[in-house]
């Protein structure tokens, strides 16, 4: 079944996905590809219309990244974002000025033209900032939109060829009628009907599967009983039934009770066809005096690929790995489709397979976010304590365990964690929260426990909210909630003499502490 699709062109702004998350609320579906993908390539598959999104560079930077002009020229509506509407200006005969009018943080938007981009909004909007050019001489036919009080040309548009450009963020929370923006643009300018809805999306990628995997192919995939991986394998069952093999490696880095859990869960509550292998040694063996958060993700990722091999070669040599990649996973380890973006951190899925893979890549959720794959979990019949299981990274406690990963360190953080998580689980507004749990730091400090002194290791506790993944904000937990969990910790957990709370948003640090 095709839709019509909107392609966002990503010069690199960490805001990309953001952008692709909004359109996907409206309903309207949406890749994110090259900044620099031929207009011929763009203009095919139901293109209904073309988003630049912003970026870090400076379109006076040697080197920055050009769209191809001919996209301007296909008729398809075209909306540029902060760094895409001074490129569109550039290439359009208008001119851009370095450093003049910079804004930066929150801003307000005076409007002088209603119609179009603003149809049905008020005078004045406030709006999310961030750029140093800005806009001077406008191309040929186009006009102010609306302005600031530091930017004279804050959007712009021709809407004879349906060509704007918006210098704001209306992708950001910050910018409260940005979806409006968005919904006028997808709809009243370029017409589009908004036929797609992740309902639909099951159906099709099980269709996707069974044209790619051949009648006598063999599919395995890594079972961790995370959301993303449980409703990956759902779907290959779904689609090739017994020929699908789902592998929980027991890896030694779960967390308290959840390798039996995991178990339980896939062979009486949903079964599937699925083997449990007992890796735990090999994966700590490979972790030994590892300290470097990448190279224990790369190991972790090598170890895995060592494990399917094995055990491959006992079900007939399956032809396709599946994986459960989601679209936060690509773009915090390098750019969906080749864009500029920055690299944030390797994840175990998409940064730590071997380049003599053996298998060919089966990644179904690759281009969903968090919130979408749930919805898709719940449209597979998957229980809700699976659908709703609270995310848990690929590698394992290996990343919240900082520093080197032993035996004796692991065992204290299971049992910090498992208190972490049955307080916050006891917590009436527990549901506000997307994450919680807690990281064994790499540092010791001096205490007093019976009049005598400890020199003893540190617990954090994190606790985000969120609703993809893509940004947080730490949890305004209640203090006697903490002081529970701190009194808890240092008298249950031998070893540990002092509880730490992380108030760091997602930007500037990720969710997880490596």
């Amino acid at each position: 079944m095709s839709h019509e699709r909107v392609l966002i062109l990503d010069f690199g702004s960490q805001y990309t996905q953001l952008i692709a998350r909004r359109v996907r609320q409206l309903n309207v579906y949406c890749e994110i590809v090259r900044h620099d993908i031929p207009a011929a390539v763009a203009a095919g598959s139901r293109t209904g219309a073309i988003i630049l999104s912003g970026g870090p560079a400076s379109v006076f930077q040697p080197g920055a990244p050009r769209a191809d002009e001919g996209i301007f020229s296909l008729g398809i509506p075209v909306l540029g974002i902060c760094y895409g509407m001074q490129l569109a200006t550039q290439a359009l005969g208008g001119t851009v000025r370095k450093g003049r009018a910079g804004e930066y943080g929150p801003a307000w938007l005076r409007i002088r033209e209603r119609s179009g981009l603003f149809d049905g909004l008020p005078d004045r909007l406030d709006v999310w900032m961030s750029h140093g050019d800005s806009v001077e001489v406008l191309p040929p036919g186009f006009r102010v939109l609306a302005d600031t009080p530091n930017c004279p040309s804050a959007a712009i548009g021709c809407p004879e060829r349906k060509i704007y450009g918006v210098q704001f963020h209306p992708e950001v929370n910050n910018t409260p009628r940005g979806a409006d923006i968005l919904r006028n643009f997808l709809f009243g300018i370029a017409g589009l009907r908004g036929d797609w809805k992740v309902s639909l999306f099951a159906a099709e990628a099980i269709e996707k599967i069974r044209s790619k995997v051949g009648p006598s192919d063999r599919v395995i995939c890594a079972l961790s009983g995370g959301v993303d991986s449980s409703v990956t394998a759902a779907l290959l069952q779904r689609a090739i039934g017994n020929r699908f093999t789902a592998v929980f490696v027991d890896n030694g880095l779960l967390r308290h009770g959840e390798a039996e859990e995991i178990r339980r869960m896939f062979t009486e509550d949903y079964p599937l066809n699925v083997v449990t292998v007992d890796a735990r040694a090999k994966f700590l063996s490979a972790l030994q005096g590892v300290e470097c958060p990448e190279e224990k993700r790369k190991r972790i990722g090598r170890t895995f690929i060592e494990v399917f091999l094995d055990e491959a070669e006992k079900i007939g040599r399956p032809r396709f790995l599946a994986q459960g990649t989601l679209y936060p996973d690509v773009i915090e380890s390098a750019s969906p489709r080749g864009g500029p973006s920055a690299t944030i951190k390797t994840h175990h899925n998409v940064g730590g397979l071997p380049e003599d893979l053996e298998f060919e890549l089966i990644e179904p959720l690759r281009e969903l976010f968090k919130d979408e794959v749930r919805e898709v979990g719940r449209e597979l019949g998957l229980p809700e304590k699976i659908v709703a299981r609270q995310p848990f990274p690929g590698p394992g406690l290996a990343v919240r365990v900082i520093g080197e990963v032993t035996e004796a360190r692991l065992e204290l953080l299971r049992r910090a964690d498992t208190i972490v998580r049955e307080e916050i689980e006891a917590y009436d507004r527990q549901r506000e929260v997307w994450q919680y749990f807690a990281a064994l730091l790499p540092v010791r400090t001096v205490g007093v426990m019976g009049d005598e002194r400890t020199y003893s290791e540190v617990i954090v506790v994190r606790a985000v909210t969120s609703r993809d993944g893509m940004t947080a904000d730490w949890a305004r937990l209640p203090h006697d909630l903490l002081a529970r969990i701190s009194a808890r910790i240092v008298n249950e957990v031998r070893g540990i003499n002092r509880v730490v709370y992380d108030i760091s948003s997602k930007p500037p640090g990720t969710i997880e502490w490596e």
